[in-house]
C-alpha cells in the first residue's frame, strides 16, 4: 500500500488538476455563449443568399458557368477547421478522420489548414498541406473569410484547383456537434435539387395568390428577373452567378468558422466537466486509501506499544 505522504501528495495534485478543469469548463461556457449568439446572427444573411441562388439555379441550371461544370479527376482543396489546442475531447481526431475517411486521392488533395491539431493530424496521415492560417480561428472576422475566396477563386479561375471543400463541425447543440464536409464549388444539383423544388413551390403559391389576392404568402417576391446589360457577352443571370456565388461561398466559410468554434468550446466545455467529475470520483478514492493507511499505521503503533509493555513483563 502506498504512504500515507505519497497519498497526500498524490491527493493534492489531482485537486489542483480539478481547479483547472474547473476553470476551463467556465471559460468555454462563457465562449460558447458569444459564439453561438454569432452564429444566430449570421443565419438570417446565410439563408437569404442561399435561397437566392436556389431561385437563381431552379431556372438556370443548364448555363454554361464554371461553377456548374464538375471535374473529379482534378486538383481538390480543403479548407480544414480545427484548433489550436487539445483538452477538446474528440473534437479535432474526428475532423481529421472526416477528410481522411473521405477517399481523397492525397496526391491530388491540398489542405488549407485551420487550425494547428487538424494540420497535424492530416500531416500524419500523409496529406500535403498548401498553408496554415492558424491564427485566424482564434478570432475569425469576415473579411479573413473574404480573403481566403479570394486566394481560393484565383486559384480556382487559374485552373489550379477543380473542386473546394470546407471541413468543420457543425453545431447542433451543447451535446451534439457533427463533422461535416461540405462542397463549395463546383455546385452540385443534388445538394440545391430539395430547396430548388421548395423555392418553385413556393413561387408558384405566391404567384397564384397575387393573381387572386394581390398578396403574397411571405412578402417576398420569390420569381427572379434578371436584368443585364445588351452589351454583356453572356445572360444576365451567368453574370449575377459570377457575382453571387463568391458571396455565398464567403459566408459559407464564415459560418463554418462560427459552428466550428462554437462546436469547439462545447466539446471543451463536456470534456472539462468529464475530466472534474473524474477527479473529484479519484479524490474520493484517494480519501478512503488515505485513511485506510492512516488506520493502518495506528494499528501497528498501537500493536508495538502493546508488545513492548508485554516485553516489559
Amino acid at each position: 500500500m502506498p504512504s500515507m505522504r505519497s497519498i497526500k501528495r498524490r491527493k493534492e495534485s489531482v485537486t489542483s488538476t480539478q481547479q483547472i478543469t474547473k476553470a476551463m469548463k467556465l471559460v468555454s461556457t462563457v465562449k460558447l455563449q458569444k459564439a453561438r449568439a454569432r452564429v444566430e446572427a449570421n443565419s438570417p444573411y446565410f439563408e437569404a443568399l442561399y435561397r437566392t441562388i436556389c431561385s437563381i439555379l431552379a431556372k438556370t441550371w443548364d448555363l454554361d458557368n464554371r461553377f456548374l461544370k464538375e471535374d473529379s479527376s482534378g486538383k481538390k482543396a480543403v479548407i480544414v477547421l480545427s484548433s489550436n489546442r487539445g483538452l477538446a475531447g474528440g473534437y479535432n481526431s474526428n475532423i481529421v478522420k472526416l477528410v481522411d475517411s473521405y477517399g481523397f486521392d492525397k496526391e491530388n488533395t491540398l489542405i488549407f489548414g485551420i487550425g494547428r491539431k487538424g494540420i497535424e493530424g492530416l500531416k500524419r496521415k500523409g496529406y500535403h498541406v498548401e498553408w496554415d492560417e492558424s491564427d485566424i480561428i482564434n478570432e475569425p472576422l469576415y473579411n479573413d473569410c473574404i480573403a481566403i475566396t479570394k486566394t481560393l477563386m484565383e486559384r480556382f479561375n487559374a485552373g489550379e484547383i477543380d473542386e473546394i471543400y470546407v471541413a468543420y463541425t457543425d453545431f447542433r447543440n451543447t451535446v451534439t456537434h457533427i463533422p461535416t464536409l461540405r462542397k463549395m464549388i463546383p455546385l452540385s444539383k443534388e445538394d440545391f435539387a430539395e430547396d430548388m423544388a421548395a423555392v418553385l413551390e413556393e413561387s408558384e403559391q405566391d404567384q397564384n395568390l397575387q393573381m387572386n389576392y394581390g398578396m403574397s404568402n411571405s412578402g417576398i417576391e420569390r420569381d427572379m428577373v434578371f436584368f443585364g446589360s445588351v452589351m454583356d457577352h453572356y445572360h444576365p443571370e451567368e453574370k449575377i452567378l459570377n457575382e453571387i456565388i463568391p458571396k455565398y461561398m464567403t459566408n459559407l466559410i464564415y459560418g463554418a468558422f462560427l459552428e466550428a468554434i462554437a462546436s469547439e468550446n462545447a466539446a471543451r466545455m463536456q470534456a472539462m466537466d468529464s475530466a472534474t467529475e473524474n477527479a473529484q470520483d479519484m479524490i474520493s478514492t484517494l480519501e478512503l486509501q488515505y485513511n485506510r493507511a492512516r488506520q493502518g499505521s495506528i494499528t501497528q503503533e498501537l500493536t508495538e506499544i502493546v508488545a513492548g509493555a508485554e516485553a516489559l513483563t
